[in-house]
């Protein structure tokens, strides 16, 4: 089972620069996009915003020109889940889509991002606190989980260029790496591309805008329930051609689909 996760900076723009002619090529059977900055009015009757073969979800923030996620998948889901349903309501600042089936759920993520500023610091802050608070709940759930997205934020210094210059950089924060670790440590979830590539130079995201240009950062995660660690055969960025200032993240998994 091949998923594609990748965070487009506008859902337009990539198309324009090839997005959907390359997805076609891929014989994916879940495609994750994030930071579709586009109402899902705008894109989902269009038909190069169509893929053959595959169902396609899409959850807009409601603003024209900012963040929503989409789901593209081969197989009909049983359910939809729009949002984490925090009640703080803060999930909203970011956005979430889930697809459920028989004993598997696919997610696509848009963490909010956060500058220097307090304010929007507290935001990230109190999204990712809830995040971890649904995790822990269903965690206990008889349901296995990927959950593909742009998490806004990178783990330990093999996953960002010059990590001693960014350390007081939004992304790279002391809490921040601290919490992916309890993720990863303590909740129990899996970084499924590093169960099977450790290099160090494998970027997915540059805050230059530009792929390529700069210092690069690995934000962009498929995080998978723990009993999927061991399925994950393949795991590559494709940096070949650029869609965004992001790099589409593939993962081939050896599980069957059992709707």
């Amino acid at each position: 089972m091949r998923v594609i996760s990748l965070s487009v900076d506008g859902i337009f723009q990539a198309a324009q620069r090839g997005l959907y002619t390359w997805l076609a090529s891929q014989d994916a059977d879940f495609i994750c996009l994030q930071d579709l900055r586009a109402l899902e009015r705008e894109i989902d009757t269009k038909p190069e915003f169509q893929l053959d073969g595959y169902f396609a979800y899409f959850f807009d923030s409601g603003t024209k020109h900012y963040n929503g996620v989409a789901i593209y998948t081969r197989y009909q889901p049983k359910a939809l889940i729009y949002g984490l349903g925090f009640a703080s309501g803060v999930d909203m600042e970011g956005r979430y889509l889930q697809v459920d089936f028989e004993q598997m759920s696919v997610g696509s993520l848009l963490a909010p991002s956060a500058s220097s500023e307090a304010e929007s610091q507290e935001v990230k802050i109190k999204f990712f606190d809830d995040f971890q608070a649904h995790l822990d709940k269903i965690t206990r759930k008889r349901r296995e989980y990927i959950f593909c997205g742009n998490w806004q934020m990178a783990h330990t210094p093999k996953d960002v260029a010059n990590s001693t210059n960014n350390q007081h950089n939004s992304g790279f924060l002391s809490h921040e790496r601290q919490w992916l670790s309890q993720l990863f440590n303590q909740i129990g979830y899996v970084d499924a591309f590093r169960k099977v590539n450790r290099d160090s130079d494998e970027y997915s995201w540059w805050p230059s805008g530009a792929a390529g240009e700069g210092d690069g950062w690995r934000t962009d995660f498929q995080v998978v329930s723990n009993s999927l660690g061991n399925k994950v055969e393949y795991a590559t960025i494709y940096k070949k051609q650029a869609f965004s200032s992001h790099c589409p993240v593939i993962i081939d998994y050896d599980i069957e689909m059992d709707q």
